[in-house]
């Protein structure tokens, strides 16, 4: 059964980290990363395949960064930055005693893993970039400015259900009634009677001094992630990750593996059979490199 922990970051502020499987389990662990507004529970149905997968059962983390999910809000919005979460993450890594690990990063949590091979490159063992890549498309940081803290109040999951539908239904054109309310739960949570996103809506401020003119270029932190296994998923939907930048990582590292997910956007839930399977097999393959690198 998965496990929650808090660990104070190094303002002291409280982090919340779902742990899965045996803490000594010999296989490389993997540390799941969500997205901008979301939570560890976007990675539950992935977390527990990993970890209770009979051929290379293995320790899986999940993190909700500050101001997301169980974790502490943070009374300064300007804390909500890439370079005060990448300071949260290693302090977990160093809390939870975690060396090599294979890191799942969908969008931010993508930006991170490209930000800690520059801080830490020993670190990683593996990446899996879930609809994030070195270009950040413009229309996609538009829509995400237009939505982030500014949600309608809903009165209840079905009505929550619905309005996550109006927004990212184009992206998501095949999910059913049940994965929507699924979708809602994980986006919303209950406080005092009310449904409140399950994120600090100061995240929007963020979004303020953003230049969609001028979008930030990360090749030079992609190139700096270490020569380990690489997997880029993007949503065919996709509005953030575009199939060109994906064929430009390609032509940087050639071994660089890829998975286009059918009928989704931004990002792929990476709850379906035939993805969980994929990144399952790929995170056996950096087991492998880690073990030939220490014969080496």
């Amino acid at each position: 059964m998965p496990s929650s922990q808090f660990i104070a970051a190094q303002d002291g502020l409280s982090l919340h980290v779902r742990s899965y499987g045996v803490p000594l389990a010999p296989r490389l662990p993997a540390v799941c990363l969500p997205g901008l507004t979301r939570t560890e529970a976007d990675f539950q149905a992935l977390a527990t395949d990993l970890a209770e997968d009979t051929e290379r059962p293995r320790r899986v983390i999940a993190l909700d960064y500050r101001g997301r999910g169980q974790s502490e809000y943070d009374r300064n919005p300007a804390n909500y930055s890439l370079g005060v979460e990448l300071s949260d993450l290693l302090t977990v890594l160093g809390a939870l005693n975690l060396g090599r690990s294979v890191f799942i990063g969908t969008s931010r949590g993508g930006i991170l893993t490209m930000l800690l091979g520059v801080a830490r490159p020993g670190a990683i063992g593996g990446v899996v970039l879930n609809d994030i890549g070195p270009v950040i498309e413009t229309s996609g940081l538009a829509r995400i400015k237009s939505y982030v803290g500014k949600l309608p109040q809903p009165k209840n999951v079905e009505d929550a259900a619905q309005i996550l539908r109006g927004i990212f239904a184009a992206q998501f054109p095949k999910l059913s009634r049940q994965d929507w309310l699924a979708f809602a739960r994980r986006n919303f949570r209950e406080e005092n009677g009310t449904l409140v996103p399950s994120y600090d809506v100061n995240l929007a401020k963020s979004f303020e001094s953003l230049n969609l003119s001028q979008p930030p270029s990360l090749w030079e932190q992609f190139d700096a992630l270490p020569r380990v296994p690489i997997l880029v998923i993007r949503g065919a939907n996709s509005d953030i990750l575009s199939a060109e930048t994906v064929a430009a990582m390609r032509a940087r590292r050639p071994n660089l593996q890829s998975l286009e997910v059918a009928d989704q956007g931004h990002a792929p839930l990476l709850d379906t059979p035939d993805v969980i399977a994929t990144i399952r097999t790929f995170v056996g393959t950096c087991d492998d490199t880690a073990a030939d690198t220490r014969v080496e």
